[in-house]
């Protein structure tokens, strides 16, 4: 099985590099709604990294 992180959201721009899309949002609550959106059009799934950063990754 392979996984691939195919976004990550935050409010914390500073701590967040890498080749996956980086959506930088203002506050928890449009962090939660903009990862849950996400997973729905990518067919994926939402993990907490931390409470300011979520990815997104589809496992296949």
């Amino acid at each position: 099985m392979s996984t691939k992180i195919v976004a990550v959201v935050t409010t914390q721009k500073e701590a967040v590099a890498g080749g996956a899309p980086i959506f930088v949002v203002q506050s928890p609550k449009e962090l939660q709604e903009t990862a849950f959106t996400l997973e729905k059009i990518l067919d994926a799934m939402v993990h907490e990294l931390n409470a300011n950063t979520l990815i997104v990754v589809r496992h296949s």
